[in-house]
């Protein structure tokens, strides 16, 4: 302030990763791994429970896949939110739209291995 001893700081905050980008990423990399449990479930046929194993780790990596979107929709948006200069700035849009990409490719590979599992088990 012009006139007095006192002045106006403002500090520097380094932005921060998001955690929701991280935490897409995180789920979308389990929905493939269950994904793959879902295959050998349905390849392994009825020895192993077959089907039914399968389709109960479908609805696992389905959760994790819809899981994976959902956070990145939430970490999308707080990236995106603009900041005034004290408050803290969010970084991690390529880990956000990373975790989108494994989540649905997790999300589409269970509904395909429980498709296999399902034609494995008629035969």
């Amino acid at each position: 302030m012009p006139g007095t001893p006192f002045g106006v700081v403002h500090l520097d905050v380094p932005p921060v990763m998001s955690g929701l980008a991280i935490g897409s990423l995180v789920t979308g990399i389990a929905s493939i791994l269950v994904s793959l449990l879902v295959f050998c479930f349905g390849v392994a046929g009825p020895d192993y429970g077959g089907a039914w194993a399968a389709g109960a780790f479908t609805v696992l990596g389905a959760l994790a896949g819809v899981g994976a979107i959902v956070a990145w929709l939430f970490a999308r948006r707080q990236i995106r939110r603009p900041a005034p200069p004290p408050a803290v700035r969010f970084t991690g849009g390529g880990l956000a739209v990373a975790g989108l990409s494994c989540g649905a490719v997790g999300l589409l590979l269970s509904v395909v291995g429980l498709g296999i599992a399902l034609v494995v088990q008629i035969t």
